[in-house]
């Protein structure tokens, strides 16, 4: 097998950890955040779609509003090639702060993985909840 990479990100997103929990494991709201179709067990053991099915996987542990960890692959990947991804939440005062590991990347893939989870995940997440705040404090 080619040799895999880790990516390390962390960032901050304007919501509160179970709102963000909510965010990337409810299917409505995961396909209304990314602009893609998701379809996303809420148990363990669960398997999870995204990006109309370039994404597959399974969850592997699941804590509301703490932490969430994926089997996960893209479906250009090599054969049998499969990642974890994790998504550990904690609540600051701007906000929930994701640190976000995902092992075991292809390294033909790294950098277009790395630009996607900033493209179609942390940029969509922060864009959502702003304008959620937004209209809270308009009414």
């Amino acid at each position: 097998m080619p040799s895999a990479k880790t990516l390390e990100q962390t960032v901050t997103i304007p919501a509160s950890p179970k709102e963000v929990y909510e965010a990337l494991m409810h299917s409505k709201i995961h396909a209304k955040v990314t602009d893609a179709k998701a379809t996303i067990s809420s148990k363990v053991g669960g398997k999870i779609t995204a990006y109309d099915g370039y994404i597959t996987g399974k969850n592997k542990e699941l804590i509301l509003g703490k932490r969430i960890v994926q089997e996960w692959r893209a479906s250009d990947w090599p054969k049998g090639a499969t990642s974890t991804v994790t998504f550990s939440l904690s609540k600051v005062s701007a906000g929930t702060r994701i640190k976000f590991t995902h092992k075991n990347i292809p390294s033909e893939f790294f950098s277009d993985i790395k630009q996607g989870w900033e493209d179609f995940y942390w940029k969509p997440l922060q864009e959502w909840f702003s304008k959620k705040a937004s209209v809270a404090k308009g009414r």
